[in-house]
């Protein structure tokens, strides 16, 4: 008889960016390791599929949310609702992000700016504001975001995504901090070169095969955010194949 390990089993997590990519594959796999899937993401049909491989691989549904994260309104309604009907919240993973246009700083056009800022910084502090006191209400919270090594490197033309991933460190490095008499821990991983949508249009002559699948990043988070165990502070960096190019998290 096979035994599943299911080191996550009885555990609500919430994923956002959960309809593809790294969102997806993290969303896949912490369900595989026991826990209820909170799947949020701005496209029902992509957040169906993810439904049917959850539902394929474990037996169980997950909770589906179309939401814009960049509906502030959204985020705090949702976490009332995660409060009436869970009463706390285990795991949070901030997945969901955009690129934006990559051209030099002085070109950068002020709608793009915004849009980036607001996704990828401004809708993950709200996620945070919102998610706090259910965080607060388990018995081991784990907040994890997706960074970048953009956010230090601060490539030419990067500007927008760089600044946007540097504000997400220190955000989270400071809530991480607030955090540390409590059970609560937060923390960004840098899941370095992953064969993304993002990636693609960011390296469009890249060949897919040299990076890795976003599923190889799925046990990595699993393992980081058991209740059994104290995850790292700061930015942990995932294992790359020896990729030296920008990381898209």
């Amino acid at each position: 008889m096979t035994t599943i390990d299911t080191p996550l089993a009885g555990r609500i997590a919430l994923v956002t960016g959960a309809t593809r990519g790294i969102g997806a594959a993290i969303a896949l796999g912490l369900a595989k390791a026991g826990a209820h899937v909170i799947a949020l993401g701005r496209t029902q049909g992509a957040l169906e599929a993810l439904d049917d491989a959850i539902l394929a691989a474990t037996g169980q549904r997950a909770t589906l949310v179309p939401l814009d994260l960049r509906e502030a309104d959204g985020l705090d309604r949702l976490g009332a609702a995660l409060h009436e009907r869970y009463g706390r919240l285990d795991i949070l993973v901030g997945a969901a992000g955009v690129l934006g246009a990559l051209t030099p700083v002085g070109h950068l056009d002020p709608k793009g700016w915004d849009m980036i800022l607001s996704t990828n910084l401004t809708a993950n502090w709200r996620l945070i504001r919102a998610m706090d006191p259910l965080l607060r209400a388990s018995d081991a919270g784990r907040a994890v975001f997706l960074t970048s090594s953009v956010a230090k490197s601060h490539r030419a033309f990067w500007g927008a995504y760089a600044a946007s991933k540097a504000g997400l460190e220190t955000i989270v490095d400071c809530y991480a901090d607030e955090m540390e008499n409590t059970k609560v821990r937060a923390f960004c991983i840098d899941p370095g070169a992953m064969r993304t949508k993002m990636r693609a249009g960011a390296f469009p002559g890249e060949d897919p095969s040299t990076v890795q699948d976003p599923a190889e990043i799925a046990p990595f988070v699993v393992d980081l955010t058991r209740p059994d165990r104290e995850p790292p502070k700061g930015v942990v960096r995932f294992k790359e194949r020896g990729q030296e190019s920008a990381s898209l998290g």
